[in-house]
């Protein structure tokens, strides 16, 4: 097991699923971990549980990923507690079955799963380069090979659907995976994309009521445990062999080809200018 004694790292979507089950194994191996959540007694009560089975206090902050600006709090919160950063781990993530705009008027799928994520890694960029080596890690998924991006309508007025919509938002997660890595090139930063396999969790509970019993038949043979796509986000974040590498899209434990559409460069340019535009605050 490798030693991450003195490592803090931040990890989004930690109060359940893959997000929780590295937070503890991540405390286990040393390192002082920050896990982020929306409700804060539901949240301290799992850093507390977190921190019981990893035999180490654990800490916790607040954000809504819907809600931009308590994105640029949660920056600004964390930034006045602590000096560094070794490793920032974006794992929240959501679906919505029907389109939903947020308060700030983007497509809530978008707006959680790329948005807050691109926002939180700009805000703390800083931090994570006097931090470095450091990592970011981008919980993204095998949909992203299905995800289009139309930007003439990011906000999905025409033909919403559960499936497009989140494939496209874990399209965007790859695209800004690999702009990222060349934005933040010899800076000792390095960022990867991983597809955590198809995991037992509460993520697609807002799924439309006609598909949760087939998805349901599915988990019960397919579907890995939550403890399972923890160990994805652990390599990623403590795997000493890939000190200096970055950009790379891993499926599970083995690193992979990214989507053909998630190579473009052109394209993630044009992501990554339009998100600065959406998240202008």
């Amino acid at each position: 097991m490798t030693d991450m004694t003195g490592k803090r790292i931040l990890v989004t979507g930690a109060t359940n699923g893959i997000g929780l089950e590295a937070s503890v194994k991540l405390a286990r191996m040393g390192a002082d971990v920050v896990i982020v959540g929306r409700d804060r007694a539901r949240t301290e009560a799992v850093a507390k549980q977190i921190g019981e089975r990893a035999g180490r206090p654990v800490d916790f902050m607040l954000a809504d990923f819907v809600v931009l600006d308590t994105v640029r709090q949660l920056a600004a919160d964390y930034r006045a507690r602590y000096d560094r950063l070794d490793v920032l781990i974006n794992n929240a993530g959501t679906v919505y079955p029907e389109r939903t705009l947020t308060a700030e008027g983007h497509e809530a799928t978008f707006a959680v799963n790329h948005l807050a994520p691109f926002l939180l890694t700009r805000e703390l960029r800083d931090l994570l380069v006097t931090s470095a080596p450091s990592r970011v890690i981008n919980t993204s998924s095998r949909a992203s090979f299905r995800g289009s991006i139309d930007f003439d309508d990011l906000g999905m007025s025409r033909g919403y659907f559960i499936m497009k919509a989140y494939a496209r938002s874990k399209l965007a997660n790859v695209l800004f995976t690999r702009r990222l890595a060349r934005e933040l090139a010899g800076s000792g930063v390095t960022t990867h994309a991983v597809h955590p396999g198809v995991i037992a969790t509460n993520i697609w509970s807002h799924a439309p009521a006609w598909i949760r019993p087939l998805m349901q038949l599915i988990a019960r043979w397919f579907f890995r445990s939550a403890e399972q796509g923890g160990d994805t986000l652990v390599n990623l974040a403590s795997n000493p062999a890939l000190e200096g590498r970055t950009g790379l899209y891993f499926n599970e434990l083995k690193e992979k080809p990214a989507a053909p559409l998630a190579m473009d460069d052109a394209l993630a340019d044009r992501l990554w200018v339009t998100s600065e535009t959406l998240v202008a605050g």
